[in-house]
């Protein structure tokens, strides 16, 4: 999955796109190395991220849903949103899944609209909101309590009669640097719950803070923790870059073989 930002204030520069030049060229540069999907946001999830309002995420996502599927009918795009208006609207464009970071906690008409829209969804953990979510990463058993997370959340899911869900894990999210490194350590432990692992680790905080370095120059990091995740049951990667997320995923594999 290649991250399209459509937002100002993206964490790393060289993930923000703004301009219909830049949208077009970046959407081709994914497809061409190899992406399944391609994930359109508008609005920053960084922690401390500026809030958005809904008629400026509506005309920047909506905008960059319509751009990609007219120049790339064939490419599959998810929309990253926690807002059921963002999300209706945007598969109504031809978005054919729904990437929520608050799993519906932010906007409770969004597992109804889900529903209602009959597209893939995908239920992160998190806690609080973009802006409060640093302050809120005290847990009991960080593992224990994202699956206790997962086995609510799903089953609400199951009620709505939404089937095809993807969960993650929320790397970063409501989350302490030790905290993301023993979920990933126990990724595998997801497996239980029988659904595709979707993991966004590419150049987080997590990575370049161990290595004392910065998101700019976090690609071999991401690639070594993405491989990790591969190992432990990841099903789709989250990436920035997407030609090294396809060469880790080919090596993964022959490794299987």
């Amino acid at each position: 999955m290649g991250i399209l930002n459509v937002t100002p204030d993206s964490f790393y520069d060289g993930a923000r796109y703004e301009s219909d030049h830049a949208i077009l060229q970046q959407a081709e540069k994914m497809l061409r190395e190899g992406a399944a999907l391609i994930d359109v946001g508008g609005y920053s999830s960084r922690p401390g991220a500026v809030e958005v309002s809904l008629a400026d995420e509506l005309m920047r996502t909506i905008h960059a849903v319509k751009l990609v599927k007219k120049e790339f009918p064939q490419a599959l795009v998810s929309v990253d949103t926690f807002r059921c208006a963002v999300a209706y609207a945007a598969v109504q464009e031809g978005a054919c899944m729904v990437n929520d970071i608050s799993g519906g906690s932010l906007d409770v008409q969004m597992i109804d609209t889900v529903s209602k829209l009959r597209v893939p969804y995908v239920l992160m953990h998190m806690r609080g909101t973009p802006q409060t979510m640093s302050n809120q990463t005290q847990y009991s058993d960080v593992v224990k309590d994202v699956a206790d997370y997962f086995h609510t959340k799903l089953h609400a899911l199951q009620q709505a009669h939404v089937a095809d869900v993807i969960i993650d894990p929320g790397f970063g999210f409501a989350k302490t640097r030790e905290q993301n490194f023993t979920l990933l350590n126990n990724l595998d432990y997801f497996k239980n719950f029988a659904r595709p692992i979707m993991v966004g680790l590419s150049r987080k905080s997590m990575i370049w803070k161990t290595l004392n370095t910065t998101a700019q120059h976090a690609l071999n990091g991401t690639t070594v923790l993405n491989t990790i995740a591969l190992l432990k049951g990841a099903s789709i990667l989250r990436v920035h870059d997407v030609q090294e997320a396809v060469q880790v995923i080919k090596l993964v594999e022959a490794v299987r073989m």
